[in-house]
């Protein structure tokens, strides 16, 4: 059973700029709850309840964000709001939670190695925050069951309008079924006219622990960084990535457009669940 989860979440987030001068990314809060404890609970449900971190500096919410917080907790025992962490509680006890630096930003693939210290020598899953997914049933734990069939990485993946595959890393190759690709080609962020198809990478990976022995030989790759997708590359040479189309729903959070859709999202929800 997988029980470890890599959150990469070093990052600037410059397209928030300035709301993210002094404030992760992530701490970004759709309705009342951040981006990260979405992420958290999506990991939680599939079981993966060791939860690491790769941080950079200005990211202290949230370590904070995952740790009781006696003075507020004072203040407010025994009032109505008390139940509004009830969720985070809940995450907190039932979670352990590691955390490690990423001195310099030097891409995904970087991110990623740099976890190899507190993942050790097991598969783990690895969610990116800023890809806000919602389900009938979370997008990691259906990757599990993916990964429990093909016993190899997998990577989850949707179709992307033609014209914004540059933004994306794009896989091709055997079709198995209807929701499932055995991995032949993967290029990070293809020109439109030399995408190899339409299937985009997001922000949602299960990796087995070779992938760090891979990463470490593998040179900068687009922007000059090391990416995640040349290392996985390596692995589908071999025959062991799958893709996953999956059930559900992509919010790109990284994105002002995508950020206000999630937001519209979850408040018509929440209005729903209300009026019931």
């Amino acid at each position: 059973m997988i029980n470890k989860c890599l959150f990469p979440v070093a990052g600037y987030g410059t397209r928030f700029l300035p709301a993210t001068k002094a404030q992760p990314k992530e701490m970004l809060p759709v309705l009342t709850k951040p981006l990260i404890q979405y992420g958290v609970e999506e990991a939680a449900e599939a079981g993966m309840t060791n939860i690491s971190f790769v941080t950079g500096r200005n990211k202290r919410a949230i370590e904070d964000h995952f740790d009781i917080t006696y003075e507020l907790e004072d203040q407010i025992r025994g009032t109505s709001r008390e139940e509004r962490l009830e969720t985070i509680r809940g995450l907190i006890k039932d979670c352990t939670y590691a955390y490690t630096r990423q001195v310099q930003m030097r891409g995904l693939g970087d991110a990623i190695l740099t976890g190899s210290t507190i993942i050790g020598h097991d598969p783990f899953g690895v969610i990116l925050a800023d890809d806000l997914c919602v389900g009938e049933e979370g997008i990691m734990s259906q990757m599990l069951k993916v990964y429990e069939k093909y016993n190899c990485s997998v990577v989850a993946v949707e179709e992307v309008p033609p014209e914004d595959v540059n933004k994306y890393g794009i896989i091709s190759g055997q079709q198995l079924d209807e929701r499932h690709t055995r991995v032949e080609t993967m290029v990070e962020k293809p020109d439109p006219d030399q995408a190899p198809s339409n299937l985009a990478i997001i922000g949602r990976y299960i990796l087995t622990p070779d992938i760090f022995d891979i990463l470490r030989e593998t040179p900068p790759g687009a922007g000059g960084e090391v990416q995640i997708t040349d290392a996985l590359q390596t692995q589908a040479n071999m025959g062991a990535v799958i893709a996953y189309r999956f059930r559900g729903r992509r919010f790109d959070c990284g994105s002002i457009d995508g950020f206000v859709e999630a937001t519209n999202f979850f408040y018509d929800r929440m209005k729903q669940e209300e009026n019931r």
